[in-house]
């Protein structure tokens, strides 16, 4: 039990490095897009809206990046897909960005 609680303190302790989510992760350099979510919208999308956060270290996380918040930055009301861009440069620095397609 003793050994569990010590894991525990010291990840809390370590890991405060920055983080953002990705489907895979470089130890130097992350720069990542991938899809998020589609719907079955027959037309070509005509805008594109994004919503992003940072983070510092790990200590210090700001922004908003809800797909609401990115399809009204774009002017969008109908939403055709959504994806998402990640970055994350040597833990220091960290952002999460999620983009929306629409009209």
């Amino acid at each position: 039990m003793k050994k569990v609680i010590v894991l525990l303190a010291a990840t809390a302790l370590l890991g405060g490095c920055a983080y953002s989510a990705s489907p895979v992760s470089g130890m130097i350099y992350s720069n990542v897009k991938a899809p998020f979510t589609a719907t079955a919208a027959p037309e070509q999308p005509q805008r594109v809206g994004r919503a992003s956060v940072r983070s510092v270290l790990g200590l210090i996380a700001t922004g908003d990046a809800s797909i609401q918040t990115a399809a009204r930055n774009g002017g969008i009301r109908e939403i055709h897909f959504v994806d998402y861009e990640s970055q994350n440069f040597f833990g220091v620095l960290a952002e999460f960005t999620v983009v929306v397609y629409g009209n």
